[in-house]
């Protein structure tokens, strides 16, 4: 983890240096300090930007949109829910791929409700899945070719998350509200990319551990310590050993009186509070965060 918030301070350095910002960018509204500044080139990309406004969202009730559009308002990313409910947020990345029909079955067959966070050049590679994954489950921006947006010019980052998230809406007939960052590597251009884009942000409160390598047992113990109300969990659909944990993890849930739903039913029933935003990953306390970044 030490890791990983040094490599996004020196980051921002280079990026103020590089770019000549000379204030800080605003994530969200309300930063103060006047109108944040973007490099040239990205600020032309978001002032071509209008994203639609949030009037209805597919099983939401009004009360559930308002708390969507009161997280979309803040623009920050999101480690986790409440913890007032039963419910929790299984979130697949990489797919569609190899095992997404598996993973599909394993989930119909429980009741179960998911987020997957698909790659733009896996939807190509995988045609016509992506309307299935949609039909059971949320589907989320997870860039178009999965490189570390950080590590980018804002404007290739910019073109990463926007042509993924034209990929899967043309694809699947759906709205895209949801994005996680490869890696989980973002920073304050990134998370302001998204934010002006109309999407949440959505990180982890949850590793799996299983793009570090964790095998069948591993991943039933990384998830299993982290389940409790309000927890969204990081898992990859292209992993044999993930799919085959479900068949453990699946029944876990119902034993503990917990279901998996998607990200956006969590955040529209158990939002997180302002206050657990602003703490970012310890506001979403006794996580279970196995590493930092992940190895794909």
């Amino acid at each position: 983890m030490r890791r990983r918030l040094l490599r996004r301070t020196v980051a921002g350095t280079l990026a103020v240096v590089i770019l000549g910002v000379g204030v800080v960018l605003a994530t969200g509204a309300g930063s103060g300090g006047g109108a944040p500044h973007h490099p040239p080139a990205l600020a032309v990309k978001l002032r071509q930007v209008k994203p639609a406004p949030v009037r209805h969202l597919r099983g939401l009730s009004p009360a559930g949109l308002e708390n969507i559009k009161r997280l979309l308002a803040l623009g920050l990313p999101i480690y986790c829910g409440g913890r007032q409910g039963n419910a929790v947020a299984f979130t697949f990345d990489d797919g569609p791929g190899v095992y997404t029909h598996y993973a599909l079955r394993k989930l119909e067959r429980a009741h179960a409700r998911a987020t997957f966070f698909v790659v733009g050049r896996s939807i190509r590679a995988w045609p016509g899945w992506l309307r299935r994954e949609g039909r059971m489950a949320a589907l989320g921006d997870h860039t178009m070719t999965h490189q570390d947006l950080v590590a980018m010019a804002p404007v290739q980052a910019f073109d990463e998350i926007y042509r993924a998230r034209q990929v899967i809406q043309h694809d699947s007939g759906q709205r895209v509200e949801l994005f996680r960052p490869p890696y989980g590597a973002h920073d304050r251009i990134v998370d302001t990319i998204v934010h002006r884009l109309g999407m949440l942000d959505i990180m982890w409160s949850v590793d799996s551990a299983d793009s570090l390598g964790a095998n069948y047992a591993g991943i039933i113990r990384n998830v299993t310590q982290g389940l409790r109300p309000g927890a969204i969990i990081e898992m990859h659909e292209n992993r044999g050993q993930t799919i085959r944990a479900l068949t453990r993890l699946l029944p876990e849930l119902r034993r503990r009186h917990l279901h998996s739903v998607s990200v956006l039913s969590l955040l529209a029933t158990d939002p997180p509070s302002p206050a657990q935003l602003h703490r970012g990953e310890s506001g979403c306390g006794g996580r279970a965060r196995i590493g930092g970044r992940g190895i794909e």
